[in-house]
């Protein structure tokens, strides 16, 4: 971990040198200059590295020639494999200056010469070391920022992808945001693509647990979905194969995911699996909240509700059938939009709560509900939703 440097001007110094005549000298021109240094003195490394002294030092002054070393660079080597973040200025003779520039190579931050610097040359480098080291601290932190932005974004990209429904009559809105306690994204994740007979299937799914596992989780399940729905396995038999990949790739057997899947049978087509082909959809639920059909008025009609994923190998998943008028919208979210404090003091606005705020506010466009409906639940709950967030609104009003 990279050590944070003090913003301010740094008061203390840590003098490796066994000389005493050497160490007297280097403290009476550091207090000529500025007195308020606050010098340490120690005669040899493995005393420095055995009393962790580094640690307390905001810039240490090294004799490349202190006992307990082979001399040379070895000092060095192994002051900076303690802490690699030091803010370190060799000491040299009069006759070693190239240890000074080889030292300059493998970490330190500025050498000098014995007999050739005074207080004021003393002081500078010290408060040059710290900044050029603060400055490179700076670099690896914003580096380290960029690469955790970078994951973020890809899995981002693997939770959020862009609907394939090309040609099917439907169409996707779509709300994603991750809980105020992360600064990562969630395990929440969607999806809606076509297979290959012309139905439109959709999953909204949530991955317990907080953080990039959790969230690498939930993006693997996501694909993984949507290669079985694109690769035509029966409707029936894609849950059991997607809790198959949920068992075989989490990092903690405790791990369980809740799923709502819907699949949409388009309008005159004919279905193996119970459908009348009349526009239909079939709901499974795997400890997830059901879907709302928007109505009027908006309504539940959910299926029993089956065990999460990786709960039980055994686990079966009923579908139920839902009918779809003519300008259907059927909204899947995850539990993070009801979980939050509702309108009554004390309970969370859970599903009779949303579904009165879909009645009240059912003149709100299509394309703005998601949006709004978490934007009342945050009003409700007095500030940003702790859980993460997903919506997908399918509707069927381009369907001819």
């Amino acid at each position: 971990m990279t050590r944070v440097l003090p913003a301010e001007t740094a008061r203390r110094v840590l003098l490796v040198e066994d000389d005493p005549g050497d160490a007297f000298l280097v403290q009476e021109l550091l207090s000529e200059v500025d007195p308020e240094v606050d010098l340490t003195i120690a005669g040899s490394l493995a005393e420095v590295l055995e009393r962790e002294l580094w640690a307390a030092a905001d810039c240490i002054l090294l004799d490349l020639n202190t006992p307990g070393t082979t001399g040379g660079l070895d000092s060095l080597r192994q002051l900076l494999r303690a802490d690699p973040s030091a803010a370190v200025c060799v000491l040299t003779g009069l006759d070693d200056e190239y240890l000074g520039i080889a030292a300059v190579g493998i970490g330190a931050q500025d050498y000098l010469v014995k007999g050739k610097a005074d207080g004021a040359v003393l002081i500078r480098a010290i408060r040059y070391a710290i900044e050029r080291r603060r400055a490179e601290a700076g670099l690896v932190r914003l580096r380290e920022e960029q690469l955790a932005a970078a994951e973020s974004v890809r899995l981002e990209r693997g939770l959020m992808p862009t609907p394939l429904l090309a040609g099917s009559g439907v169409a996707a809105r779509t709300f994603y945001r991750s809980g105020r306690t992360r600064s990562v994204i969630g395990g929440d994740f969607f999806d809606a693509v076509r297979d290959p007979r012309g139905r439109v299937h959709a999953i909204v799914g949530d991955v317990c647990g907080h953080g990039p596992d959790e969230a690498a989780l939930g993006a693997l399940l996501r694909v993984s979905w949507r290669a079985l729905v694109l690769a035509g396995v029966d409707e029936s038999q894609v849950l059991p194969n997607l809790q198959e990949v949920l068992v075989s790739e989490r990092h903690d057997a405790r791990l369980f995911t809740t799923v709502c899947t819907v699949a949409i049978a388009p309008n005159g087509s004919d279905s193996s699996d119970g459908s009348d082909g009349a526009g239909g959809a079939l709901v499974r639920l795997a400890g997830h909240p059901p879907p709302v059909l928007l109505g009027p008025p908006p309504r539940t009609d959910p299926p029993p509700v089956g065990l999460p994923l990786g709960i039980d190998p055994a686990a079966t998943w009923q579908a139920a059938e839902m009918s779809l008028d003519a300008g259907w919208s059927l909204l899947l979210y995850t539990d993070g939009l009801i979980e939050g404090r509702g309108p009554v003091p004390d309970e969370p606005l859970w599903e009779e709560g949303l579904l009165r705020l879909l009645e009240t506010h059912a003149s709100t466009p299509l394309d703005e509900l998601p949006g709004r409906l978490v934007e009342l639940a945050e009003g409700f709950n007095g500030g940003p939703l702790a859980d993460d967030v997903a919506i997908l609104l399918l509707s069927g009003e381009h369907l001819s």
